[in-house]
């Protein structure tokens, strides 16, 4: 090993996913139920899985154009409007990504300045941090508050504002929290960014993962929000394809064209049977999404109502994603400490609330994308080991 080699300097101030510390954990503990990782526990559909297998029997192994099959990029176009009523060119207002995640650090790449500030969802995705300051940017923190609802408040976002702020990222359905918009409280959000002229990352991964009849509202639709949002989506929740990694960005030619240059530079393109296989699962049945969601919320009932009958806990009832984000302060121990009493006690793998940011602190996040076998028997030995050690 080279022995004066030091890692690049950008990288001093990042530190490692508290959810890969705790799934990595979970790996090597023997009988362990996890309950970290967001992705869903079903098989992507099976018309899915034939269109991925039939590309690359056909020899498509090749590169691709740098935005993506044009027929995938003309599909997506199509469900935007069909959805939304929203118009966007294929050929220069969409891109295909590796996963919403290289969407957000594309956006973040090629749109911030060293000293640029972003203001980021606090607890929020553990990559927005982390991307922001990788681009140079200053990452400022709007609090999300339990009593709240987890969501942003008009008067913190706004007092949070200086003549530097120049990127929003907004994640509704909320990962870790499970938080979901109403019209009127997006509505408010999208003022604020079109009064204070603010670029908007809008993370809609979970945008079909919604529950007791809620709606989502996609922030593109807003007076004035078009112009100025990128709206980062997946096939990975939707049609639990996290390994086939496809994602995609929709936005004005303005805010798509640097992200474009900067994809070709990194990625070249996106895996070329995984393209095919996401037009499958645009242009197939969308009755696994109906299931899944169905079984989704059997689930989420079940891990919402045992937890509030175990003392040291109280959970509110999410109405998106995967996850129940239950407050653990009574247990008068860091998230973390609590993380790994279970880990120890209960062999269950958990996220402590503070891998997402300072104000996840006294929470803990739990995947519900486990089997309803699993999570009953997951829930049992955590009342079991809080009861003995009580």
């Amino acid at each position: 090993m080279v022995s004066h080699f030091k890692p690049a300097e950008r990288l001093k101030t990042i530190k490692a996913s508290g959810i890969r510390r705790f799934f990595a954990l979970a790996q090597k503990t023997p009988g362990i139920i996890n309950l970290t990782v967001g992705e869903p526990d079903f098989a992507p559909p099976a018309h899915v899985l034939e269109a991925y297998s039939r590309a690359a029997k056909e020899g498509k192994t090749h590169y691709t154009p740098t935005n993506g099959i044009p027929e995938l990029r003309e599909a997506l176009s199509q469900k935007v409007y069909r959805n939304y009523n929203l118009h966007y060119d294929p050929d220069t207002e969409i891109l295909i990504t590796v996963g919403g995640t290289e969407a957000i650090f594309l956006a973040l790449f090629s749109l911030v300045n060293p000293g640029d500030e972003v203001l980021i969802p606090n607890p929020g995705f553990v990559c927005y941090e982390p991307g922001v300051l990788l681009a140079g940017g200053v990452p400022v923190s709007v609090p999300l508050f339990e009593e709240n609802g987890f969501k942003p408040s008009v008067e913190n976002v706004t007092s949070l504002i200086t003549k530097k702020s120049r990127v929003i990222i907004l994640n509704y359905p909320n990962n870790p929290t499970g938080a979901v918009l109403s019209r009127d409280e997006a509505a408010a959000l999208a003022k604020i960014a079109v009064e204070h002229d603010l670029i908007v990352i809008s993370d809609e991964v979970y945008e079909k993962i919604l529950y007791d009849e809620v709606k989502h509202y996609c922030f593109a639709t807003f007076r004035g929000m078009r112009e100025r949002t990128l709206i980062v989506n997946s096939f990975s929740k939707t049609y639990a394809m996290t390994g086939l990694r496809v994602g995609y960005v929709y936005g004005p030619k303005a805010l798509v064209a640097p992200l474009w240059l900067t994809h070709q530079y990194t990625v070249a393109c996106v895996n070329t049977p995984a393209q095919y296989a996401a037009l499958a699962a645009l242009n197939g049945p969308q009755d696994s999404i109906v299931n899944m969601v169905r079984e989704f919320d059997r689930r989420r009932r079940l891990v919402h109502g045992r937890l509030n009958e175990i003392e040291g806990f109280t959970c509110k009832l999410p109405k998106g994603a995967f996850y129940v984000f239950p407050n653990i302060k009574d247990f008068g121990m860091s998230s973390e400490e609590v993380a790994d009493f279970l880990v120890k006690e209960s062999r269950v793998a958990t996220v402590p609330g503070s891998a997402f940011g300072s104000h996840g602190e006294g929470y803990l996040r739990i995947s519900y994308a486990a089997s309803y076998e699993q999570l009953e028997e997951a829930l049992a030995r955590i009342e079991k080991a809080v009861e003995k050690n009580r």
